[in-house]
């Protein structure tokens, strides 16, 4: 559904690059993939450590990448978990320098994560087996980190990847070899694996299978592209620190999003609601429209009646702002000037500054968001901050260091290309390493071992224990999950016909033999429970899909008046909300990350025709 990065995997694969899709459904990209690993929902991270099980025990790994540029060799103390010190060694070593073992010289060795470097020959760690070494307290055991790993893949064997994901155990096997075969590799996810209760866990494990490959920033693989020079303005080294302990979800979740001052609505609705651990009682909206796009609408609604003072501005009248006290009117994309720098998808696209002009005036009332923030920073006296309200000059002092000028952004209208390099593997130039508490890829994580969760990825499963109550799995037997439609963008542009009349109202699609057992048929009304909430839909049946499985769509509450189309209540037993399903009950334990696309349901016939009167939620 990202048109640019679709476009250029279609002519990757005419260059003839190999294509591994791992995806529950079987249209996309699936149907034109080398090999479609048809995963089960919530299941990925199983997935991962299996198919670099495989990898490892058949040697198809880039050995010097692990060796180098892991913290692989580094050796882990079996009395207590955490990475041997040159302070366990010595009295005057320093705690922030790691030990390895040196397979030629039997002996140990220290890594300097200020310098990068090791006190022997690299090539000679040892990246497996387990040795004694000489502490201050005595001899421990120990073995190095990657070994670890390797115990942890072994135990995803391909026969208990097929039990836990229903990826055929050859399937995992011929994973592994097109991996090997085909490097260079390069790999892309993003929702499909942050939207469940086992998220962190399950991205360090496709990350660290990606490792394996050493293909990262490399021709060919996931390169960090060089970008366009600018100044900071993100204002993020205007808090004091004293502010930034004060994070909503810090105090429980201390690596996760608060931690860079990000808050989740879970923390959010607490703090309003609750008043945990402060309360909250104003909140400022800029498009987020919480009630369609977050899970438990009905939470959401309740803490914002529960504000003492809400601000909304958005493109359109949506449920959410319907709570506000003030609602402003936002334009368009093409109602306003708007500046990038760089579009993400290739070394020409990075390359690329562009300040698109206004297409149109705006309509009524509308302003620019940037218009509304720099407004009322004047009015908070903020205005040194917020170049006096000057968003030009605000733009200027961003641009500066680039040689870019406003003027000249404005008298070339598609853009201005810098002659910008690709440079490869970074991470070895100077020796400047990765951003970790090692200078390595973290295979194992001390950070998190510190903070009571496990410093190698793992895998819980999270199908037998998505709902609390006994009984539950079974009651709620069948797997629920949601994809994005191509023809909107999340929760918007139901109301336009021209998308619309492709996909009129909200859809679910099951296995024909989900349906049958259920007495459903092909088009016909359902409705979704889960103990948090339901929804009604469309039934549509689909032959690729996993029996048990079932897709909703997300995003429903827009009417097109022009079709004669209705819009949807978020809550209740006309709702078409997806959202309305998915509660906060579990939650990933270091990201927060709600269970979106892996939650348990029943699904049923619904005996209420779909009303054309029905209208958007007040």
């Amino acid at each position: 559904s990202w048109l640019s990065q679709a476009i250029a995997v279609i002519e990757a694969q005419r260059r003839g690059a190999r294509l591994i899709v791992v995806d529950p459904r079987g249209d996309g990209f699936a149907s034109r993939a080398d090999l479609w690993l048809r995963v089960r929902p919530g299941t990925d991270g199983a997935l991962a450590l299996g198919i670099a099980g495989v990898m490892i025990e058949e040697g198809w790994f880039d050995r010097t990448f692990v060796r180098e540029w892991t913290n692989g060799p580094l050796l882990v103390r079996e009395d207590t978990g955490r990475l041997l010190t040159e302070r366990d060694l010595s009295g005057g070593g320093r705690d922030d320098c790691y030990v390895a073992w040196d397979g030629a010289a039997a002996s140990p060795t220290i890594y300097d994560p200020t310098s990068r470097s090791y006190h022997g020959d690299v090539s000679h760690l040892s990246l497996s087996g387990t040795c004694s070494v000489e502490t201050l307290a005595g001899r421990v055991a120990c073995r190095p980190a990657f070994d670890g790993y390797r115990s942890r893949c072994r135990q995803f064997a391909p026969d208990v990847v097929e039990r836990l994901t229903g990826v055929p155990k050859d399937q995992v096997r011929r994973a592994a070899r097109l991996l090997f075969e085909s490097r260079p590799v390069s790999y892309y996810c993003w929702t499909g694996l942050e939207q469940h209760a086992n998220a962190t866990q399950t991205n360090r494990a496709v990350a660290l299978l990606y490792a394996l490959t050493g293909d990262f920033d490399a021709r060919g693989g996931n390169v960090q592209f060089d970008k366009v020079a600018t100044r900071d303005v993100s204002g993020a080294d205007l808090m004091p620190s004293s502010q930034r302990v004060k994070a909503l979800g810090l105090q429980n979740r201390p690596l996760g999003p608060a931690r860079r001052g990000w808050v989740t609505a879970d923390d959010l609705y607490t703090a309003i609601l609750d008043g945990r651990p402060y309360a909250v009682r104003g909140l400022v909206g800029l498009g987020a429209n919480l009630l369609s796009s977050r899970a438990d609408p009905e939470c959401g609604a309740s803490a914002l009646r529960r504000l003492d003072f809400c601000v909304y501005a958005d493109l359109f009248m949506t449920p959410t702002m319907a709570y506000a006290d003030i609602v402003m009117p936002v334009a368009s994309a093409w109602e306003r000037e708007g500046l990038c720098v760089g579009f993400e998808v290739g070394q020409r696209a990075e390359s690329l500054v562009q300040l698109r002009p206004p297409a149109v005036a705006p309509q009524g009332e509308a302003r620019s968001d940037t218009w509304i923030v720099f407004q009322l920073a004047q009015r908070l006296g903020l205005n040194r901050h917020f170049w006096d309200g000057d968003i030009g000059a605000a733009y200027r002092y961003l641009l500066e260091p680039s040689g870019v000028t406003l003027d000249a952004l404005r008298a070339s209208p598609s853009g201005i290309s810098l002659p910008l390099i690709t440079r490869y593997r970074k991470y070895a130039q100077q020796d400047s390493g990765f951003q970790t508490r090692t200078g390595k890829v973290e295979i194992y994580s001390q950070e998190l071992q510190e903070h009571g969760i496990d410093p190698l990825p793992d895998f819980r499963d999270p199908a037998p224990d998505l709902v609390a109550q006994p009984g539950s799995v079974d009651a709620y037997p069948l797997i629920l999950t949601c994809a994005k439609l191509p023809q909107f963008c999340h929760s918007q542009h139901r109301s336009l016909p021209s998308l619309r009349r492709h996909v009129r109202e909200p859809g679910v699609e099951v296995h024909p033999s989900t349906a049958t057992a259920r007495g459903i048929e092909d088009g016909e009304r359902v409705l979704l429970e889960t103990p948090d909430g339901q929804m009604s839909a469309r039934v549509r049946v689909r032959k690729w899909l996993e029996p048990g499985v079932v897709f909703a769509q997300y995003g429903w509450w827009q009417a097109c008046p022009e079709l004669h189309l209705p819009g949807y209540a978020l809550t209740g037993a006309d709702s078409a909300n997806y959202n309305a399903l998915i509660g906060h009950r579990r939650l990933d334990p270091v990201s927060g990350a709600v269970a979106m696309r892996s939650s348990r349901c029943q699904m049923r016939k619904s005996e209420t025709p779909l009303s054309p009167k029905m209208e958007a939620a007040p």
